[in-house]
């Protein structure tokens, strides 16, 4: 037990989250990033989706990898990926299906999501199966925490609501009496693009004296 929950397994887990997240360090899944983030609810979902993935291909990858051919090692990780996001992608169908039509094409392409294929290649298929699971979920999370901040602010100052709920009281907008208009850019993509990168910018500055 003591193994399981070790210093070096913490720092596997913890990383990701801070001094090498996948997205504002390592600068992967950004292209999603950019897309299911104009409202809150759809990057939550698209976060805890490639979590999922992320942790359980790298556990079964990392259970076969012994037996895996070379050769033919990408293929096989992609096909175990396959079948991991068609099985995400029918719950999602069936449960948040409103939150699915959202994310449109972008559960299919987690298949070839860059962070989920960098682990599997450079953790899963060299560690062991605990380790490769909390290297995904450490991973999956940290790209989570990205797309839910721009995603928070885009939805907030975009459209005043955060999960669909009005934060920003109707009194304030100027059809109102007020003196408040959601800004419109905060849903173009040219916007999610700028906040990522004072995401980026923020993350750096904070832990530059760390890394050093």
């Amino acid at each position: 037990m003591g193994k399981l929950f070790s210093k070096e397994n913490g720092e596997v887990f913890m990383r990701p989250l801070n001094l090498d997240n996948p997205v504002t360090v390592q600068i992967l899944g950004i292209c999603s990033a950019l897309a299911v983030t104009s409202q809150l609810k759809p990057a939550v979902v698209m976060g805890l989706s490639v979590t999922v993935i992320t942790a359980f291909s790298n556990v079964i990858i990392s259970l076969i990898r012994k037996t895996i051919p070379m050769r033919i090692r990408i293929i096989i990780q992609l096909v175990v990926v396959a079948a991991l996001v068609t099985i995400v992608s029918n719950i999602l169908k069936a449960y948040v299906y409103d939150v699915s039509v959202q994310l449109s094409v972008y559960v299919g392409l987690i298949i070839t999501n860059c962070i989920l294929m960098g682990r599997l290649e450079a953790f899963a298929m060299s560690n062991g199966p605990w380790e490769s699971f909390l290297d995904g979920v450490g991973n999956g999370l940290g790209y989570a925490i990205v797309l839910v901040i721009v995603g928070f602010v885009r939805e907030l100052l975009g459209f005043g609501t955060i999960f669909g709920f009005q934060i920003i009281p109707q009194s304030f907008y100027t059809e109102n009496g007020g003196y408040y208009m959601n800004n419109g850019m905060m849903t173009m993509p040219a916007m999610a693009l700028i906040l990522l990168g004072c995401v980026i910018w923020v993350h750096r500055s904070i832990n530059k004296e760390e890394k050093k």
